[in-house]
């Protein structure tokens, strides 16, 4: 569905899936602040990778110096030899990563790979003779590379270890085994790894392996990985040095020996250190933490003897290039200062933001619009930034209400510009709602870059123009970042921010959990596969009464990237028609994580049956990502509470479907002068109100009825704002709703293509026949219970029996509606 829009994902040639993990959690993306280090011999230097550059900076200096700066392109991960002459470091532009090499004597730099492969965490051996990287070349799978270097670049690069594919069924992970974060030993004859054979959760083990004798490669840990762990030899070649969350929520420095002892702990705390080197004297340690105020990356050296740190500042930075200062003011139409959301493409067409500033990156984008994926970061009026001087676009957006502001301006160097920027506001008229909007699904922390707070997470919101956020505290393995802040009180402001839960499952689909008053739901997981809680016991619906116990709202969440097949997919499991046959179900993401068109398609099913089934929204925003999928409020719903931002208002609109979900477009519909949500008597012409406002463009708007088009609206001009009144025919019972969707995507809209649905208006009166619908449902049950049923890990025969009663009673309840019985 996203090729067919135009939209692909970012480094599409990598074959693994859940790429919004590895992508955030092991690619290096774009940060103001720094994101990996290398020390030069003299440990007392280093060079870093920050804003898409290299730079050197002395420890206990302010001064930075570029190294590199590319146009289109951004750079990384830099290491260097041992004898100081030299870097290596990985260059992404939009179609692939490939390894460069920098003279640091001259400056120059060249291409050490090419062929668009992702090439990546480029180490030098000891003797500067070898380089060992990560590539997905050929496979489209992380494996470990290894060649000769010399000055005319690679000799003889080839896979390390053969591609291996594991017997287990992994959920997270590729079916493939891979081998990341490698490191050499002092002595240049082994590399440290991290792999992952026979591991279904987690990216693996700690591994050691002899480059000429890959055949002999020993386990040196066992440990639950995320991508990161980044395992490293001292100088001493006696410790081993990575990173691990084992027993906290955070990302902690370990230090563990050769022989693989138990490790333990050099750094405590409740933010994120990673990407740890030693120096080369062993007296220090640089990484990458967010423990600053801002919550943003930063470069630290500890001594590990004692423990004192120091934050690494680049408070001066010598450019490569002559930069212009740029300052943002802008305001509201009421000549109000708020923050917002704001992209600026300098003339190097690279992305820029302000030092301190959290930039983000979109998650897949169209080649034929756009050389690589949008940045984007949130201005808190005013914001002055440092780009290179010469053309620059800049474009600011707030919510869905306000039209989006572009303006190409060219800036001089050494000079300071300022840019007023006056939002225009394009609400809908009041009479079709006093609206409030809320992203159902948000994670406030996630293992990201960053290091989100709920206040940070207001000001996100905030700069999105959106009123609640819900952040569903959540697993992530065997952690809960965000556990913490459950139970606490949330502030009655707005934006407001709710702590309430997600319930993950390999098996059944995702729940969430709103509004929980007593406790969180634990385990919070179920059906994970190779674990102690592999039983696909509690289902959903057992989680759904657990819910509703303590005065919870349950809805299914990102369900459907393609509409199911019971007759061609080969395995359905997704539990989401036995719920709502059962009772359990409060809102659905209509728009989600998901593809918006195919979660209609079923969601028109369920209506069509009498179920009324209300339409949520919820982005599965990693709020604390530098590479999401989209900001917080990417998709929301407009709940109709008469501006009231309180519990009771909230959760009683939406489970009364009063409103509508959109990723931009905004929809007023009244029938016969009812809103969506409410009744009105069928069988009659009844008159109609429809409105369209929108900051971009929309292709197609249509009132639907029982799951058909019964008019079509021509849309004219920029196709931004539309009103419409008549009259329809309005001959059987069911339900109606407008919708708004476009063929393709749509950059402003960080999605796969802008979509808008309102709840729907029930239509009393008898409704068209759905018997096919009964038996859509009662054929996806079968195969529910079929794969169910074949499942061998439950926890005892009673777990099983249990589940299988609740599916069947189910699936009797659709046999009736389909005239079975």
């Amino acid at each position: 569905m996203a090729a067919a829009s135009g939209r692909e994902p970012v480094l599409k040639q990598i074959k693994l899936p859940h790429d919004y993990y590895w992508r955030e959690l092991y690619l290096p993306q774009l940060t103001t602040g720094p994101s990996s280090a290398s020390f030069l011999p003299d440990s007392n230097t280093l060079v870093y990778s920050m804003a898409g550059s290299l730079w050197r900076q002395r420890i206990g200096d302010d001064e930075a110096v570029e190294l590199t700066h590319a146009s289109g392109a951004y750079d990384y991960q830099p290491d260097v030899a041992r004898d100081g002459r030299s870097v290596v470091f990985s260059r992404y532009d939009g179609k692939g990563t490939e390894l460069w090499q920098l003279d640091l004597a001259s400056g120059r730099a060249h291409a050490l790979t090419q062929g668009n492969a992702v090439n990546v965490e480029p180490r030098l051996s000891p003797d500067g003779k070898r380089i060992a990287w990560v590539s997905t070349e050929g496979t489209g799978h992380f494996n470990l590379f290894i060649a000769d270097i010399g000055e005319d670049g690679l000799h003889n690069p080839h896979p390390l270890l053969g591609e291996r594919r594991t017997t287990l069924d992994r959920y997270y992970y590729s079916p493939f085994d891979h081998a990341i974060n490698p490191s050499w030993s002092p002595d240049g004859r082994s590399l440290l790894y991290v792999s992952n054979p026979e591991i279904g959760w987690g990216t693996g083990d700690l591994f050691v392996v002899p480059v000429d004798a890959p055949d002999q490669r020993r386990k040196l840990l066992s440990e639950e990985t995320s991508w990161d762990a980044r395992p490293e030899f001292a100088p001493d070649g006696k410790r081993v040095l990575f990173a691990s969350y084992h027993g906290r929520q955070t990302h902690q420095l370990w230090l563990t020996n050769v022989q693989g002892a138990a490790p333990l702990p050099l750094t405590f705390g409740d933010s994120e250190r990673r990407n740890a080197r030693w120096s080369p004297d062993g007296k220090r340690i640089a990484y990458i933490g967010n423990a600053g105020a801002d919550g943003n990356t930063e470069l630290v050296v500890m001594e590990p003897l004692g423990g004192a740190s120091r934050v690494i500042e680049a408070k001066r930075r010598r450019t490569l290039a002559p930069t212009a200062r740029l300052t943002l003011d802008i305001k509201d139409e009421a000549g109000q200062r708020v923050p917002a959301r704001v992209s600026v493409m300098g003339s190097d067409a690279r992305a820029h933001a302000p030092d301190a500033a959290w930039m983000h990156a979109d998650d897949g984008f169209d080649r034929d619009k756009l050389a690589t994926e949008v940045h984007y970061f949130h201005c808190a009026s005013p914001c002055t930034l440092d780009v290179p001087a010469g053309a620059t676009d800049v474009t600011v957006q707030h919510g869905f209400a306000h039209a989006i502001w572009k303006q190409h301006v060219t800036l001089a160097a050494g000079r300071e510009t300022p840019l007023q920027v006056a939002l225009v506001a394009q609400p809908l008229p009041r009479d079709f709602g006093h609206w409030v909007s809320a992203d159902l699904h948000v994670h406030m922390n996630y293992g990201g870059h960053y290091r989100n707070t709920p206040t940070h997470l207001a000001w996100q919101a905030q700069a999105e123009d959106l009123d609640l956020v819900e952040n569903l505290i959540v697993n992530k393995e065997e952690r809960i970042p965000d556990i913490a802040y459950f139970g606490q009180p949330t502030a009655d402001t707005r934006p407001r921010i709710a702590h309430a839960q997600e319930f993950h499952t390999s098996f059944w689909g995702h729940l969430g959990l709103l509004h929980l008053q007593d406790h969180y739901i634990t385990p919070d997981f179920a059906a994970y596969r190779h674990t102690a809680m592999a039983s696909p016991f509690p289902h959903n619906g057992t989680i759904a009464d657990l819910a509703h116990a303590q005065g919870g709202v349950v809805g299914y969440v990102h369900p459907f990237d393609t509409v199911p097949d019971p007759a061609k997919d080969p395995v359905i499991t997704h539990g989401l028609p036995a719920d709502v046959a059962h009772g359990k179900v409060d809102y659905i993401e209509v728009l989600g994580f998901s593809d918006h068109k195919s979660t209609a398609t079923v969601w028109y099913r369920l209506l069509n049956l009498g179920f009324h089934l209300p339409a949520g929204a919820g982005s599965d925003t990693m709020a604390n990502y530098a590479s999401l999928r989209g900001p917080v409020g990417l998709v929301r719903v407009f709940l109709d509470t008469d501006g009231k931002l309180d519990d009771d208002h909230v959760l009683a609109a939406l489970k009364a479907g009063h409103g509508f979900a959109s990723n931009g477009p905004l929809l007023g519909l009244l029938l016969d002068g009812h809103k969506p949500g409410e009744s009105i008597a069928a069988g009659r012409k009844v008159p109609y109100r429809v409105a369209l406002r929108s900051p971009v463009s929309v292709d197609h708007l249509e009132l639907v009825s029982n799951g058909e088009v019964v008019q079509r609206f021509d849309l004219t001009g920029d196709r931004t704002h539309f009103d419409a009144q008549g009259e329809i025919e309005l001959p059987r019972g069911g339900w109606l709703l407008l919708r708004a969707w476009n063929d393709i995507a749509d950059p402003a809209v960080l999605d796969l293509y802008p979509y808008a649905t309102t709840n729907p208006v029930w239509l009393q009166g008898t409704a068209p026949d759905a018997r096919a619908d009964a038996t859509y449902f009662v054929a996806w049950l079968d195969r529910v219970i079929e794969a169910a049923s074949a499942r061998d890990d439950y926890n005892d025969a009673a777990e099983k029996d249990a589940t299988l009663a609740y599916l069947r009673e189910a699936q009797d309840k659709f046999r009736k509606m389909a005239g079975e019985h």
